[in-house]
């Protein structure tokens, strides 16, 4: 089997991917896998700087970014983001919804207010993301691939993250409606789901003990790196390497979803 088949089976040359939470650090690294396998990549984000740092080691890959300032959690927004995207890129193919938020408050304590902004970030943009470029690709009429970052706390519980789980249980089973409402329309919906990789949005509950507790129920016993998330998300947004596959969890969590006891 050469190299060439592998390149082409993956390739994404030609198509455009616009990545929410792309400032971030595992859908930035998401972002620069999807680069190198040609795509143009739009990141969304808040950070200018971040985006700037990302879209530098784009541009070191040999790839082509842009970056875009939204608040996700605004239709209006997100439709404008659509139309600036189609101007900068002539099209968008792939969608990645991976912004997200995360707070370690004991559940009696969780104010309408954390909860609604958690709510708000992780599973309404993510809702509204869809409807607005969902009616896009179904529009275009052309194949798309929409990948919803997901969470182990979306599959199986998991402690000191009420609304974050509740979040992300709720993405999980908008793809699953999703990949079977638009699956004759050529549209893939999956979620990527990471085990626990460090980053900003679980570093606060990330205490030595809680480590130590990961690490006993996860067979790899180390945490996951960035960039062991690219091969995945490679996978889920190539119309070859990816063609029959939708609807589906891809975990990628070095066994925790496989430890019981």
């Amino acid at each position: 089997m050469s190299d060439t088949f592998i390149s082409e089976l993956f390739s994404l040359k030609g198509k455009s991917a616009l990545v929410i939470g792309g400032t971030g650090e595992l859908c930035g690294q998401m972002a620069e896998g999807l680069a190198a396998a040609g795509a143009e990549v739009i990141l969304v984000g808040r950070n200018e700087e971040k985006a700037k740092k990302r879209l530098a080691s784009i541009e070191q890959l040999g790839g082509k970014g842009t970056f875009l300032a939204a608040d996700i959690t605004s239709r209006e927004t997100l439709e404008s983001l659509l139309k600036e995207a189609v101007e900068t890129a002539g099209k968008v193919d792939i969608l990645i919804n991976g912004a997200g938020v995360n707070s370690p408050t004991p559940f009696l304590e969780i104010s309408e207010e954390e909860f609604e902004r958690i709510i708000n970030t992780n599973l309404k943009a993510v809702f509204l993301a869809c409807q607005v470029f969902g009616r896009y690709f179904l529009e275009r009429g052309q194949p798309a691939s929409i990948i919803n970052v997901g969470s182990m706390s979306g599959v199986i519980p998991i402690s000191r993250v009420f609304t974050y789980g509740v979040s992300k249980a709720g993405v999980h089973n908008l793809s699953k409606n999703l990949a079977r409402e638009w699956a004759t329309n050529k549209i893939r919906v999956n979620t990527l789901v990471p085990g626990f990789f460090p980053a900003e949005q679980n570093r606060k509950v990330l205490t030595p003990d809680r480590i130590d507790s990961i690490m006993g129920h996860t067979p790899m016993n180390r945490f996951g790196k960035a960039e062991e998330l690219v091969g995945a998300t490679l996978l889920l947004a190539s119309d070859r390497a990816g063609s029959f596959i939708t609807g589906e969890e891809l975990i990628v969590d070095g066994g925790f979803a496989s430890m019981t006891i």
